[in-house]
């Protein structure tokens, strides 16, 4: 696969010749079924526009149940006949680095189709393909260490074992936020595991997952294996988590879809790993580093304009340091730089839709009404900003789906802007005085997916991180992850764990396996006279 000369080149389908002919024809074939390139079966289709400019990314299939069907029966079939289940570990491993392999080599096309269909800046795209391939690299590695362990029963005659076995057809059902990022940490385990799985991706961002499926097929995955549907949840995503022939489901989404496809599970008792998104407190104590202190709270509320799921959207910070914290915040806010993919002076980009720009205006709008009071932004950008405080001079902020950069001050846990998610480029500001009122405030919340805590004191930087209710916390940082290190949330942020140890093994069955050397009777049963 070659790759684009110029990264300032929106993702071009005819880059390649594997995407020129899935793009080509009457009908574009971007479902991935039993090893083949295939259309929709009723020859519905989907124009992916990029949400920075408008501009038109390509037209993909738009699955429907009967093509969703057809996938979980391929991946049935492939699983059942056990070639890539009883495959030796350090081989699939092997493919999975290779894969890791691939994607580096062809990072920048891959960063180029991310972009094209989030909008999200190049520089964002490149860096989450060298993460995507360190995860494929990490369970390539983990796959052949993670085959079960010996039990010692106590009696030289007996032995006992815990085998580690693939569960069998996975549904995986990733958002648009970050796809192929959320697509790996599925996949990459899956496969480790030695299933076969029917990926989801979401609707929206189709590109890198369908580039994925190339790469693994170029690795010399058994076909089957893989499948890929693209298409909206309502419409082919369903069966995924309804179906009999799919043993477990994992989705990372929105907390209504994911009570959803709890419910649909529960049918059949499959396996469920969800990951529901979070409204993450970022705490910030007076004691704390101040000008790091500011700079990584607004990393943390505005990297990805927002759209992430552990975003820092809650900033609460001690009350004698609120007004100094205040003002440094907002000029650094007000300097924010808006632009698209290819504009190399853009710090933040688009949301992904004219619906999600809405729900962001609803949920500052929502705030102002109920008291608390916008320091900044509060509204869409228009092309009259493009040459303001928040233009590059390369892009036309009109053009795309932009909502400048907004902190909300005297916000109180009574408000809905606390708790809900709004998804986008909004932070709240709270107060605290107080060590036990700071845990308070953090924890209520119904989430519980990340959180922060900046101090300069040791101790009391532990005693947070333990009294935290948040499945991730970062001490005098904001947003990195490890692919090592288990990633989920505690409340309704989901159930599960993804990467880690913890991550391969939501993909695993485990099988108690006890011999006796030296079987003998037990003499119970009708020996009595």
């Amino acid at each position: 696969m070659s790759t684009p000369d110029n990264h300032n080149t929106l993702f071009d389908p005819t880059t390649t010749e594997f995407l020129h002919d899935v793009h080509a024809g009457p009908a574009p074939r971007s479902l991935f079924i039993n090893g083949e390139w295939e259309a929709a079966a009723d020859g519905e289709t989907r124009t992916i526009t990029c949400p920075a400019d408008g501009s038109t990314v390509g037209v993909v299939s738009e699955a429907s149940e009967a093509d969703t069907l057809r996938a979980i029966a391929a991946a049935r079939e492939s699983f059942d006949s056990g070639e890539w289940a009883t495959t030796p570990a350090i081989e699939r491993g092997k493919l999975l680095m290779a894969v890791a392999a691939f994607i580096r080599v062809n990072k920048e096309l891959f960063a180029s189709a991310e972009s094209a269909d989030t909008g999200k800046r190049y520089a964002e795209s490149l860096t989450d393909m060298d993460d995507i391939a360190g995860a494929f690299d990490y369970f390539g590695t983990l796959a052949s260490h993670q085959a079960g362990r010996v039990v010692d029963p106590g009696d030289p005659n007996l032995r006992s074992r815990i085998d580690a076995e693939p569960i069998g057809v996975c549904g995986l059902i990733t958002p648009w936020n970050y796809p192929l990022l959320q697509v790996s940490w599925k996949v990459a385990p899956a496969l480790a595991a030695g299933n076969s799985f029917v990926l989801k991706q979401a609707e929206l961002t189709p590109h890198t997952a369908m580039l994925l499926m190339y790469a693994l097929q170029d690795a010399g995955l058994p076909k089957g294996v893989a499948n890929l549907i693209t298409g909206a949840g309502t419409r082919c995503g369903n069966p995924l988590s309804q179906h009999p022939d799919v043993d477990m489901v994992s989705f990372t989404g929105g907390l209504a879809t994911g009570k959803i496809i709890a419910r649909n599970a529960a049918e059949t008792v499959k396996r469920t790993a969800l990951e529901l998104g979070g409204k993450n407190p970022n705490v910030i104590f007076a004691d704390a580093n101040f000008e790091v202190a500011v700079d990584n709270a607004l990393n943390g509320a505005f990297f990805h304009s927002g759209q992430v799921c552990s975003a820092g959207s809650r900033i609460i910070v001690e009350e004698s340091l609120h007004d100094e914290f205040i003002a440094a915040i907002v000029a650094r806010t007000q300097r924010i730089k808006l632009g698209g993919p290819s504009d190399d002076m853009a710090e933040a980009g688009p949301l992904i839709t004219q619906a999600q720009r809405e729900k962001v205006a609803t949920y500052v709008d929502k705030a102002r009404e109920q008291g608390a009071e916008i320091l900044t932004g509060g509204r869409a950008a228009t092309s009259a900003d493009t040459t303001g405080p928040h233009g590059t001079g390369h892009s036309d902020l009109g053009a795309g789906i932009f909502y400048l950069p907004t902190i909300i001050d005297g916000a109180s846990r009574d408000m809905d802007c606390v708790h809900d998610e709004a998804f986008g480029p909004v932070v709240t500001v709270e107060t605290f005085s107080t060590e036990s009122e700071a845990v308070a405030i953090a924890n209520d919340t119904e989430y519980g997916l990340a959180g922060a805590v900046w101090t300069s004191d040791a101790s009391k930087a532990e005693r947070m991180a333990r009294a935290l209710r948040h499945g991730t916390i970062w001490i005098n940082d904001f947003h990195p992850y490890l692919p090592q290190a288990e990633w989920g949330g505690y409340k309704q942020s989901g159930n599960g764990r993804e990467l880690g140890p913890t991550g391969l093994a939501e993909y695993q069955e485990h099988k108690h396996v006890y011999q006796n050397l030296q079987p003998a009777a037990w003499n119970q049963f009708g020996m009595k006279d």
